[in-house]
Parts: structure tokens; C-alpha cells; sequence
């Protein structure tokens, strides 16, 4: 039985635009078993986090791990232990800029998954998707016009983020092999997207029939569908299948907004990556028609931000970058910081990304029967989101269930 104590803690967690009174914290197996003021313990080690800004390991519900550069038609078809290996040092930087759980959108399997669980690969907890489903001519099919070559070998490219399915048998199929190899949640491209060349934005991808029956399978197997999504009616259609959550958002109406707060429809925004590509999207890989298509999303998706914060909409933290970009995977604090109160911009990386991840009561908060996911920051972030960035120079320390990841000498 491994115990830890950390004395004087100092929490900032988004739930009070307020930094709390000290607590102790003891952290058992990887655990927290006792958060108070007097808490304490015979521990095998004790550490003094007096001066520092306590805070849940932080979660970033919309990544792509094995996305090792932004030109995604080559990523697919690069060997997948290449993948692997780079994967594995996408998600090491990942945990050392303090994220402790990332949200897969499009890619990671049950072995990378097993491979960071199993201590193989030093990162933050994977929840997966496995492939994310498109039609042909959809957001992830990277042939252009000039190409019908089979890309049947998708399914089993660890670089490929999505995999090509067309008519009802074919989705179905698709949806239940996914969930079946270790998606815990299933994911559709449900509209056009930036990094495919065949699908302009606001196209809708798959018919009726098809959004529905990929929904009952994913309800037949006690999960849910979300969907990449950037227009207004793009996302209705989605929401009147049955869909449960929505990835950008960026083009989403004040009525959407409206019915989506009412409804408990949770949205992950991903401004980070616009701003990033429409400036260096190019010197990134990004082909030219993809960066053409950045202005479509890049502003309304910044003013759409401060819309749903307004209307109660539950929203949690996601960076979606690509390849060499992911260095700005902090970049999104200080982004919606401009939009939003800091404590709501903190939350929807630790509250009410646990929310959007159905994992409340194990991650994003410092409480008894939490993973014991923990990172420390010099100053308070409640003042000064930017302290969150800069791939966690002000984290002296990151731990991931219990255990130091990053721990400064001076604690």
C-alpha cells in the first residue's frame, strides 16, 4: 500500500472563481482517500505544496495522438510502427504539460491505450473512439477527385484517423467492430471538415438512415455517438438523430445554443487549432485547399464561445491539433480566456470535462475516490490562464494516479 501526502494545498478547480483555504490530501494506491484541512497521514512520502496553486490533472476531451503530422492522407499511410513510436511521444509531451486524460477523436486503439495503461508508454489516460466513420467523399477520406483507390486498409492503419463506410450494413458493421476492439464511445464525421480535400464545409455526410442506425448500435452497446460538426444544420440533423455530443460547433445557431443548453447536449470547441493553422497551417504540411477552408470556421467559432458560456451550454476543453502544432495544445486557455471568466475556462478542463468524458467522480476533481491526478502551479491560474502554457514550465508538479511524473527537486 503505497501513501502520499500532500500538505497545504491551495485547489483551483473551475467550480469557485475563488482560490480555496489550504487542505491536506492523502492519496492511497493512486487514489485520493481524504481531502481536508486536518487530513494526515503516516505516509512513504510527504510533500509541501505551500505557495503553489493545486490543481485536478487536467483533461483535453478532443485529440488525435497519432496524428504525427497535419497532412493526414500521408499519416494514413505511414507504417503504423512509426505511428506508434511518434504517437508515443505525442502523448509524453501531453502528460508533461499537465494533461492526465485525453479524449481520442480519431485514431488511438486499445493497444496504445494498453501500452500507457501498462506503463509502456509514459502518457496521459487514453478514452478512445477507435476509427471515427465517414462516407466516401467524406472528412477523413484524403483521395481528392482524381482517386478511387481502396482504402479498405484504413481499418487496420494506426495513422488512419477514420475509416470509409457506405449504406446501413456497412455503418453498422463499422460502428460494432469499433466498439468491439475497444472504442469506448463512437464518433462520426457528420459534416465536412478542414483536413480532407473532397468535403467543403457544411457538406452533410451520411443520410438519415445511416446517422440513426450508427445511433442505435452505439445505444445497443450502452455508449454514445458524437460528431464532428461545424454548421447549423449539420448539427440539428445530428441532434434529431439522436447524437449526444458535438465536436466545434464553430457555425452553431442562437436556437441550437438555446435547445442544446435545455437539453443537456454537451460541445467540445476546438479554436485553438484554427487559430494555429490559419497562421501556420502551411509551413505544418496542411495542403493548400484545407487552409482555404479556415476562415469558414476560424471567427465564429471565437464568438460562438461566449454565446453558449452565457447560455449555460456544458463545454469542455479540446485542442484538436495535428503533427508539430500540438505544441499549442495549452494555447486554448488563454484563447477562451478572451471569451470567457477564467474559473469556467479552468472548469472545462476538470469539472465539466469529466462531464463530457462520463466520468464524474474520477477525474477533474480532488475528491475522495478520484484517480489521484494532481498538478501543481506556480501562481494562480484564476488570475492568469497563460501559466497553463508553455508545456508546463510553471508545473513543478505532475502526477497521473498517484504517481510523480514531474517532480521539481526544491519539493
Amino acid at each position: 500500500m503505497a501513501l502520499t501526502l500532500l500538505k497545504n494545498a491551495r485547489i483551483v478547480d473551475g467550480i469557485s472563481p475563488e482560490i480555496a483555504d489550504p487542505v491536506n490530501i492523502v492519496i492511497e494506491d493512486g487514489i485520493f482517500r481524504e481531502v481536508s484541512p486536518t487530513a494526515t497521514v503516516d505516509a512513504d512520502e510527504t510533500l509541501d505544496l505551500d505557495g503553489l496553486t493545486v490543481m485536478p490533472g487536467l483533461i483535453d476531451c478532443h485529440v488525435h495522438v497519432i496524428a504525427t503530422t497535419a497532412n493526414l492522407g500521408l499519416n494514413a499511410a505511414l507504417p503504423s510502427s512509426l505511428i506508434a513510436a511518434r504517437s508515443s511521444r505525442l502523448m509524453k509531451d501531453m502528460i508533461m504539460r499537465g494533461f492526465t486524460t485525453v479524449r481520442d477523436l480519431g485514431g488511438a486503439d486499445v493497444g496504445l491505450k494498453q501500452a500507457v495503461d501498462e506503463g509502456y508508454f509514459t502518457g496521459p489516460r487514453l478514452v478512445i473512439c477507435g476509427k471515427a466513420l465517414s462516407q466516401t467523399g467524406g472528412h477523413t477520406d484524403y483521395r481528392g477527385p482524381y482517386s478511387n483507390l481502396d482504402v479498405s486498409h484504413y481499418t487496420t492503419q494506426l495513422g488512419a484517423m477514420g475509416r470509409i463506410c457506405d449504406g446501413i450494413p456497412e455503418v453498422q458493421r463499422a460502428a460494432r467492430e469499433e466498439i468491439k476492439n475497444g472504442a469506448q464511445f463512437v464518433k462520426v464525421m457528420a459534416d465536412g471538415g478542414v483536413s480532407s480535400p473532397s468535403d467543403p464545409i457544411g457538406y452533410l455526410v451520411f443520410s438519415v438512415d445511416e446517422l440513426k442506425a450508427i445511433v442505435e448500435i452505439a445505444k445497443g452497446f450502452g455508449t454514445y455517438v458524437t460528431g464532428h460538426l461545424y454548421t447549423d444544420e449539420a448539427i440539428v440533423r445530428a441532434l434529431d438523430c439522436g447524437f449526444e455530443c458535438i465536436e466545434h460547433g464553430n457555425l452553431i445557431s442562437d436556437a441550437t445554443i438555446a435547445r442544446i443548453a435545455r437539453e443537456g447536449i454537451p460541445v467540445v470547441p476546438t479554436n485553438i487549432t484554427y487559430d494555429l493553422l490559419a497562421r501556420k497551417g502551411a509551413e505544418f504540411g496542411l495542403p493548400p485547399e484545407s487552409v482555404a477552408k479556415i476562415a469558414d470556421v476560424r471567427e465564429a467559432g471565437l464568438e460562438r464561445l461566449g454565446k453558449m458560456h452565457e447560455a449555460g451550454v456544458l463545454m469542455g476543453y479540446g485542442s484538436d491539433l495535428l503533427g508539430g502544432m500540438q505544441t499549442a495544445q495549452s494555447g486554448e486557455f488563454p484563447l477562451r480566456g478572451q471569451y470567457m471568466p477564467a474559473d469556467a475556462v479552468i472548469r472545462s478542463a476538470t469539472v465539466d470535462a469529466a462531464r463530457v468524458l462520463r466520468m464524474e467522480g474520477q477525474i477533474g476533481a480532488i475528491t475522495p475516490g478520484a484517480f489521484a491526478d494532481v498538478i501543481a502551479v506556480e501562481g494562480n491560474p484564476l488570475e492568469d490562464l497563460s501559466l497553463l502554457t508553455g508545456q508546463g514550465a510553471h508545473m513543478p508538479l505532475i502526477m497521473k494516479d498517484g504517481v510523480a511524473v514531474k517532480k521539481a527537486s526544491a519539493l
